[in-house]
């Protein structure tokens, strides 16, 4: 299928997606509420401040970036079609369990080097800045990011996976089971509840993991715990910061504009990601 046409497809599809994405909400909302009712980190309140706009940005992001993801896709699915046979089809030979998890290791890899890079490169500093804005982090929060911002990281991932051949080797069904744990998994480390995991936190994310990512550092632009899923790869990378105690406040050094309309915007006709001030610095920071 073309990319026009898998495009036509997706438009086709908006109308059933929105009602998708809103039975997702009211699933994700069942869970997480809940949760952070019961072990609150800060103060919890549904509709605080805010909520009215992240549900936009909840549809914007679940609908816009899958048009730039699905064409990263077959760009990519173009170059490994020029690539040795042996190149893309060495997953077919591993288990399926294997293969399974080598694709979300990859997968998690690519998301941690498009994640650093925007932090790290100013003009994609502008876009994932929405992302870090609020100063207050609770499940809802996950949702607040420019389209463009969510494409690239989800784009990234998706071409490392297709040209590596694991896309092409690995059941449909799997992948997307992947994708919908993954994001399932964005909702809970943004989460605003205390729940810790013992030792399982040296394997997955936790909120006292991923907090410390919005920790308001270096004007919000903390250089740590990137890793969405697996941990260990802020370790490899040297990266990590242990969630010792809760960070003290969230949030950007610059402000950016209210609304939504004015937040795409800003990233395309502002400076937003230049130099950057320490907003904050706490005994529990041993990164800095």
């Amino acid at each position: 299928m073309s990319l026009v046409a898998q495009w036509q497809a997706l438009l086709a599809e908006l109308p059933a997606r929105a009602i998708g994405l809103t039975i997702w909400l009211f699933l994700v909302m069942a869970l997480l509420v809940p949760l952070e009712r019961c072990l609150p980190l800060r103060d919890s309140r549904l509709l605080r401040a805010g909520f009215d706009e992240d549900l936009v940005w909840y549809f914007i992001g679940g609908l816009v970036p899958a048009f730039f993801v699905v064409a990263a896709a077959a760009f990519a699915t173009m170059i490994a079609h020029h690539l040795p046979a042996a190149w893309t089809h060495w997953a077919g030979a591993l288990p399926m369990p294997l293969r399974i998890a080598i694709t979300v290791v990859a997968g998690e890899l690519a998301y941690y080097r498009a994640h650093r890079w925007s932090h790290e490169v100013p003009l994609l500093w502008r876009f994932h800045a929405i992302h870090h804005s609020p100063e207050h982090v609770d499940w809802l929060v996950n949702t607040r990011a420019h389209p463009l911002d969510l494409a690239f990281a989800r784009s990234f991932s998706t071409a490392v996976i297709v040209l590596t051949g694991l896309a092409q080797q690995t059941d449909t069904g799997a992948i997307a089971a992947i994708a919908v744990f993954n994001t399932s998994w964005g909702f809970f480390i943004h989460a605003n509840c205390r729940l810790r995991l013992g030792w399982l936190e040296h394997l997955v994310t936790t909120p006292a993991f991923h907090h410390w990512h919005h920790a308001a550092v270096d004007g919000g632009r903390a250089g740590r715990n990137y890793a969405a899923l697996l941990p260990w790869i802020d370790r490899l990378f040297g990266t990590w910061t242990a969630p010792v105690a809760p960070p003290q406040r969230f949030g950007i050094a610059e402000p950016l504009p209210a609304g939504v309309i004015g937040k795409l915007l800003a990233p395309l006709s502002t400076g937003v990601g230049g130099t950057f001030r320490l907003s904050e610095k706490s005994p529990s920071d041993p990164g800095g």
